[in-house]
């Protein structure tokens, strides 16, 4: 299990874009796993620096990899009409990946190269604090369920698909007596990848409700007191 270490202090819009800045600059550098020789340009992330939802996905594809942007491409389309469902734009919430960089002809990311990017992925919920971390798929569900600890939760993604998990009582204990309460009391749902829908258009309907039950998540949630919009971040 991994704690989650920071100031206990309030976190403004401007420090988390402080903070976003400074991983974008560091994975701008990386050269920690083999990915770094065939990218084109690293995916580090995109969004509301104070979002209440954080979107995690599992890679970079083709299109992110050329314009160094999350979900650009046909999977992206599609999350963005299911943010609309909901009433929410992509400019509302936060988007990454467990990995930062697009593994060769769109392979599934390895153990290792999501282990050489999961300090980054750390510190990006640590400078966010999102009220929910939405995992697409089950790379995405894996990481983040492993980071807080809830490891004997994992089942694959057609089991767990839109129901809310919490962290590990040991992880919420240790983190509150650190003074990280944002950090003890986040929520973890799961959903499919939306380029599942693509593959199979029967997921559509599981998605739309699981969707559903996002918005319902965050409406139950206590609000932050600043809600600002950030510009994107480009790793140029």
């Amino acid at each position: 299990m991994r704690f989650i270490n920071r100031d206990p202090r309030v976190v403004t819009a401007n420090d988390s874009t402080d903070k976003l800045r400074a991983i974008r600059d560091d994975v701008v550098q990386c050269i920690q796993c083999e990915l770094h020789k065939t990218r084109t340009n690293v995916v580090v992330g995109t969004g509301n620096h104070d979002a209440d939802i954080m979107i995690v996905g599992e890679a970079p594809g083709e299109e992110e990899d050329k314009l160094a942007m999350p979900f650009v491409g046909p999977a992206g389309n599609v999350l963005s009409e299911l943010l609309a469902s909901i009433g929410l734009k992509r400019e509302d919430i936060y988007i990454c990946n467990t990995v930062k960089c697009r593994p060769p002809q769109n392979a599934d990311p390895t153990d290792e190269q999501k282990n050489e990017c999961s300090s980054y992925l750390t510190r990006q919920i640590e400078a966010i604090q999102p009220k929910v971390i939405v995992c697409l798929g089950n790379h995405a569900t894996k990481s983040i369920m492993e980071l807080f600890g809830c490891i004997d939760k994992i089942q694959p993604i057609s089991k767990i698909h839109g129901q809310t998990f919490s962290p590990d009582p040991l992880f919420s204990d240790t983190s509150r007596r650190m003074g990280e309460f944002a950090m003890a009391d986040i929520k973890i749902m799961p959903l499919y990848h939306p380029a599942a829908q693509l593959h199979n258009p029967l997921l559509g309907p599981a998605l739309r409700s699981d969707f559903k039950k996002l918005k319902e998540a965050i409406e139950v949630a206590p609000h932050k007191i600043t809600s600002v919009s950030q510009p994107p971040l480009f790793p140029n």
